[in-house]
């Protein structure tokens, strides 16, 4: 294994991804790594959950994706790997794994227990990215076999993160906003099999928002619905920020309605 992505919600100001780096660099210089995104909302699950699933699939077989958002850090919940037919996931159990994978693309869930893969076995109470998370992907991308990290599990076994789901009606569909970019545009789990070639729109604080093909296919500063790169509906404003005009958050719920 030559590569290993990281993705927090640590931000860059602080030196806590720095750090992480070099824990993994010191148990094996060779290894590559890339960021896939720091910034995350703080302890946004939903968030996170949704930039891996739609980073996974444009990396190489067999690379080792280091995520830590992780709220309960220092508690009683799991550390795991995840072997899956692409590669491997370490993360904690909090749910952002639950639902990403169909039951046959997992092939093996370890619990993190063996303290000799750590970088101490007295690891802090607040930054198990350093003493656990990151070690562990050093010395997976060095070879060591799953079975000396821990303990089988079953995925019928992992935290539910009870993520809501989009729901159709009679008269449409609702959904939610799982990630906002920096563009502000407002990603939604809506996909886009659900309303490909069909007429719809958004009724979002009494503003009917009309959907478009493309960022330019209505005046500056409209309000637009579209089909963005992660195949799912998104809300933007043409050279604006769909966040700032609608006020609303990753969690919120918009409803789309068929015409």
């Amino acid at each position: 294994m030559s590569l290993i992505t990281l993705l927090t919600d640590f931000g860059l100001k602080d030196n806590y991804v720095g750090v992480m780096k070099g824990v993994i660099k010191s148990i094996n210089p060779e290894i590559s790594l890339i960021d896939i995104t720091h910034n995350i909302a703080p302890q946004n699950i939903i968030e996170g959950r949704f930039m891996l699933m739609n980073s996974i699939p444009y990396f190489p077989d067999q690379t080792i994706h280091l995520v830590v958002i992780d709220p309960g850090v220092g508690s009683e919940r799991r550390g795991l790997i995840i072997k899956f037919k692409k590669g491997y996931i370490i993360a904690p159990d909090n749910g952002l794994i639950r639902g990403i994978f169909e039951e046959d693309q997992l092939l093996e869930i370890i619990e993190i227990k063996n303290p000799k893969y750590w970088l101490t076995s007295s690891p802090s109470f607040t930054f198990h990215g350093r003493d656990i998370f990151a070690p562990v992907a050093g010395y997976l991308s060095k070879g060591i076999p799953l079975k000396n990290f821990g303990n089988p599990i079953d995925s019928a076994s992992l935290i539910n993160g009870n993520f809501p789901d989009y729901k159709v009606t009679n008269q449409g569909i609702i959904g939610y906003i799982q990630s906002i970019d920096h563009f502000g545009n407002l990603i939604t789990n809506i996909p886009e099999k659900l309303i490909k070639n069909k007429s719809y729109f958004l009724l979002i604080k009494n503003i009917k928002i009309p959907r478009k093909n493309t960022y330019n296919d209505d005046k500056i500063g409209e309000i637009i619905s579209l089909i963005g790169s992660h195949n799912c509906l998104e809300i933007a404003v043409n050279q604006g920020n769909a966040q700032i005009r609608l006020n609303l958050k990753i969690g919120d719920q918009i409803e789309l309605f068929f015409d």
